[in-house]
C-alpha cells in the first residue's frame, strides 16, 4: 500500500460559481427526505435494541493511529504552545472512554473526515455510525448488523420507487472466513503464505501490482490480491460478511491464537462494496501501545507525518475497558445501497466538490 495524496481543489470564482450552478446539492430533495427517512429510522432501531446515543468530540488532541489514515489538523489558538488538533477519522477514542467509564450500550451518529479519500464511494467528509456493547462477542454484532441493515434496506424499498435489489440482501447474510474467501476466490489460502509467495501467488493470478508496493510488503499483497481478486465477488449474490482477518491487520481488535492467529473482525460487503467493520475489541493498553508504535514507524517509512502516541484511550485502558464488541458503519453508503443509488454523491447534498 503506498501512502495516500491528500485532494486539492482550488476554490471557484464568483462566475465560475454562477455559470456551474454548484450552489445546487448533487442529490436530489426528494433523496435527501428519503435518507432523512432513514436517518430517523436509525436511532429509533438502535433505541429499541437498548442502546443510547451520545456525542463526542469531532475535534480532539487525540487522533487514531493507522498508517493509512490520514487526518485533518488545526491548530489550537487558545493553547499557549498552538497544539496540533486531529478532525476525528472515527469517534472510536471517546466511544471507548465511554464504555471505560460504565456505559454498556451506546451509538453515535457523526461526520468523519479522512483526507485522501475521494469518489464515487469516497468523501473526505461523511457521516458514520458507531456503536459499542459490552458483553458482544463479535458474532453477536454480525447477528446485529444483519438485523439492523436488512431493515434498513427493507424501509429503503418503501421509500423510493427504485430501491437496491433486495437480492442483496436475503438472510442469512453468507459468512466466509478470510482465508476461506481466498481459497474460493483465488484458489489458494493465503494467512500462511510469506510475501514471497504471495508475490507468486499475484504472477500465477495476473495480477499487476503498483510500481510503489514494496516486495517485502506483506500486507501490502494481500490488500492488492484482495482488492483484485476476492473483493469484486463478495456480496455479489447476497450480503456477505468477511471475518477472522490477518493478524496482522488486526487494528485495534482481539487476536485469537489460532494457528496461525487471526484478527476477529469483519467486514460486510454488498456487491462489491463494504458496508461496516466491526472488531472484537482489544482491551489490553500495553498492546494496544505497541500497535501504535508499530502504526506509527509504519507511517515514518512511508513519509508520513507521526501521530500521538499517548492519548486519553491509553488512559482509558488502563483503568479497565471491559470485553465489548464494536462496530463502525458508513451511514453515506447504506443510503445510496438502500436507495438504489451508484454514488455517494446521489444521497449527499454537497460533497467534496461543492462543500
Amino acid at each position: 500500500m503506498g501512502s495516500r495524496k491528500s485532494i486539492v481543489i482550488e476554490p471557484a470564482t464568483p462566475s465560475e460559481r454562477t455559470a456551474s450552478g454548484d450552489f445546487r446539492p448533487t442529490a436530489s430533495l426528494a433523496t435527501l427526505r428519503q435518507r432523512a427517512g432513514l436517518l430517523k429510522a436509525v436511532r429509533a432501531h438502535f433505541d429499541a435494541a437498548g442502546y443510547w446515543e451520545v456525542e463526542t468530540p469531532i475535534v480532539s488532541r487525540d487522533t487514531v493511529v493507522d498508517a493509512w489514515l490520514e487526518p485533518f489538523t488545526t491548530r489550537d489558538e487558545t493553547s499557549a504552545d498552538g497544539s496540533e488538533l486531529f478532525l476525528q477519522t472515527s469517534p472510536e477514542f471517546g466511544m471507548k472512554r465511554l464504555i471505560a467509564a460504565g456505559a454498556t450500550a451506546i451509538y453515535q451518529i457523526t461526520r468523519a473526515f479522512r483526507q485522501g479519500e475521494h469518489g464515487r464511494l469516497h468523501n473526505p467528509e461523511f457521516t458514520i455510525i458507531e456503536w459499542y456493547k459490552t458483553g458482544d462477542s463479535y458474532h453477536d454484532q454480525m447477528d446485529f448488523v444483519e438485523e439492523f441493515v436488512a431493515a434498513m434496506f427493507h424501509l429503503g424499498s418503501e421509500l423510493c420507487e427504485k430501491p437496491g435489489s433486495s437480492q442483496f440482501f436475503q438472510r442469512p447474510f453468507e459468512r466466509i472466513t478470510y482465508d476461506g474467501a481466498f481459497e474460493k476466490y483465488a484458489g489458494s489460502g493465503v494467512l500462511n503464505l510469506t510475501a514471497d509467495e504471495l508475490i507468486r501467488l499475484a504472477e500465477i493470478l495476473k495480477v499487476q501490482p503498483p510500481a510503489t508496493l514494496r516486495t517485502d510488503d506483506r500486507d501490502g499483497w494481500l490488500n492488492l490480491l484482495l482488492a483484485e481478486r476476492v473483493e469484486p465477488h463478495l456480496g455479489s449474490q447476497r450480503a456477505t460478511f468477511l471475518y477472522d482477518y490477518p493478524a496482522s491487520q488486526a487494528a485495534l481488535a482481539t487476536v485469537r491464537d489460532d494457528s496461525p492467529p487471526v484478527a476477529e473482525r469483519f467486514e460486510l460487503y454488498v456487491n462489491g462494496v463494504e458496508l461496516c467493520n466491526g472488531y472484537q475489541e482489544l482491551t489490553d493498553a500495553d498492546e494496544l501501545h505497541r500497535r501504535m508504535q508499530q502504526q506509527s514507524a509504519s507511517r515514518s517509512r512511508e513519509g508520513l507525518p507521526a501521530l500521538p502516541l499517548e492519548n486519553r484511550l491509553l488512559d482509558a485502558m488502563r483503568a479497565g475497558l471491559p470485553t465489548c464488541s464494536g462496530v463502525a458503519l458508513g451511514f453515506d453508503r447504506l443510503a445510496m445501497l438502500a436507495l438504489g443509488k451508484e454514488s455517494l454523491a446521489e444521497v449527499t447534498a454537497f460533497p467534496h466538490g461543492r462543500a
